[in-house]
């Protein structure tokens, strides 16, 4: 992988930057440039280039974001090299669409940073025309099972999130597809994580929809979220008979997000 340094969070003389944003990105270049100049001060962006060919990656080094190339196709393969590039104490995602207000990041910081919390998401309200029935439907039947599953009340397993860089590192995440938010949420469920939830706005997206936005993406994801409630399902099972418990299981494969 290679990076580019600079931009948004990179120049602020004596303030540190606090927050890393991972924005994973695939052909992204209409709407890298509102959520790039939305980013708070200390917060700097990486960009995962997802295998764009629409220029986003250069788009966004020339706009200052730090860059990293991930040439295996997934969101979570995207969203796990931008972690792994990441240095700051605090690691943010977000989608790079223009559907999410990276400023909406900075009371999900304080609850964090406070020890309220350990993960933070973003509950989203969305405005006329953000967001799929069919993709609504679909996060309202997993956020009931997860409630039912966990006892956490989440009400959405969004893609705007933030925790400690060094307790998501600890979470090991093996998911490289549409999964990996997923994952994150159950194991850090299994760890004893507080998992909290803040009001986020959501807009529409600028571009072209890769996963919630058409049916076949939203049926992928589907899929591959499948597969980490099996083994949680499995993992919680277990442990109410005395067996073994195993972390949930990985689908590493390529996909689009």
């Amino acid at each position: 992988m290679e990076s580019s340094q600079g931009g948004p969070g990179e120049d602020f003389g004596e303030l540190p930057v606090l927050v890393d944003v991972v924005l994973p990105c695939l052909n992204e270049r209409s709407a890298l440039p509102q959520v790039l100049m939305a980013l708070p001060l200390g917060y700097r962006a990486i960009v995962v280039d997802n295998g764009s060919t629409d220029g986003s990656g250069a788009l966004a080094a020339s706009l200052g974001a730090t860059v990293v190339d991930e040439p295996r196709r997934g969101f979570g393969a995207a969203a796990h090299a931008g972690l792994l590039a990441s240095t700051a104490e605090f690691v943010a995602f977000c989608d790079c669409d223009g559907s999410l207000d990276p400023a909406q990041l900075a009371p999900m910081l304080e609850l964090v940073r406070a020890g309220q919390a350990d993960l933070v998401l973003g509950a989203r309200h969305p405005a006329p025309g953000a967001w799929p029935i069919h993709a609504r439907l679909a996060n309202m039947a997993l956020s009931r099972r997860l409630r039912r599953l966990t006892g956490i009340p989440v009400t959405d397993l969004g893609p705007l999130r933030l925790a400690r860089r060094s307790a998501l590192l600890r979470l090991d995440l093996t998911d490289r597809r549409s999964g990996y938010p997923l994952e994150m949420f159950l194991k850090a469920h299994r760890d004893g994580w507080r998992v909290a939830e803040v009001p986020v706005a959501y807009a529409p997206r600028l571009g072209k929809s890769k996963v919630t936005g058409t049916l076949r993406g939203t049926l992928t994801a589907l899929k591959d979220m499948g597969t980490q409630l099996a083994a949680a399902s499995r993992q919680a099972s277990g442990t109410k008979d005395g067996g073994p418990a195993d972390g949930p299981s990985a689908d590493a494969q390529g996909a689009t997000p």
